[in-house]
């Protein structure tokens, strides 16, 4: 049973995005078709609420749109779309802080999972902590490397491959019970 899907990194991307900055709509699509799951992934892990995860996709993109003429091809295209999520989720976090929810909404962690294995990936990720959540999230979807992990969430390395191998030890543990 396969869960993740992970983006070709590197060159592809790049060329997307310096198409994006040139107006091309159509790289845009494909951008998005090849880094959705990985950026819904790490919202949704970010902010646990299916709609607002959509929402700051949705805004990503936009911002993407906007400003890919500022990205430099040196960068790695998926760390600078996954630091726009991350900013725009935890611009929402703020929001809602000062909020209150109207209800309680069902995780729904990528448009490409099934429901079926939705809920046995939304049962497994519940078991791990905060940020254990959020370096599997990254890693095993994002496709980020450990090291770009580490930086975009503000860990030592020591402290993400750590936390990755416990979170993978029970994300086994869980799978084998079930």
């Amino acid at each position: 049973m396969m869960l993740f899907v992970t983006p070709a990194p590197g060159s592809g991307l790049d060329a997307c995005i310096s198409r994006i900055a040139a107006g091309d709509r159509d790289a845009l699509a494909s951008f998005y078709q090849q880094t959705r799951a990985a950026a819904y992934g790490f919202a949704l892990s970010l902010l646990k609420n299916g709609p607002d995860a959509e929402d700051v996709l949705h805004d990503a993109y936009l911002r993407v749109w906007n400003s890919a003429a500022n990205y430099r091809p040196q960068e790695k295209s998926m760390a600078w779309l996954l630091s726009i999520v991350r900013n725009l989720a935890l611009d929402c976090l703020r929001a809602r802080s000062r909020t209150q929810p109207l209800e309680d909404h069902s995780r729904d962690y990528s448009p490409s999972v099934t429901a079926e294995d939705r809920l046995l990936l939304s049962a497994l990720l519940d078991g791990l902590g905060e940020e254990e959540r959020q370096i599997v999230v990254l890693h095993a979807l994002g496709g980020l490397k450990h090291r770009e992990t580490a930086a975009l969430l503000g860990l030592p390395l020591p402290t993400v491959l750590s936390k990755y191998s416990r979170a993978m030890k029970k994300l086994r543990n869980a799978l084998e019970e079930s």
